[in-house]
């Protein structure tokens, strides 16, 4: 995420806690935030996707996603 969005959500919490938000700035902060956690959540399944465990016996093994 770029970091004017970043900037502007900070921005948005800011101002809803001094001034209240109207309803379209409401909607912007709402899709902000869900485009954030978007790619939050793409870059930690990236990282655990490319996680390797290491035992004390040497063998290694890869992370894999729950059924």
């Amino acid at each position: 995420m770029e970091q004017s969005k970043i900037d502007r959500i900070n921005a948005l919490a800011k101002k809803a806690k001094a001034d209240g938000l109207t309803p379209a700035e409401q909607a912007e902060q709402k899709a902000l935030r869900e485009e954030y956690i978007a790619g939050f959540r793409a870059s930690l399944k990236a990282q655990l996707d490319n996680t390797v465990v290491l035992n004390p016996d040497g063998t290694s093994y890869r992370l894999r996603p729950k059924k």
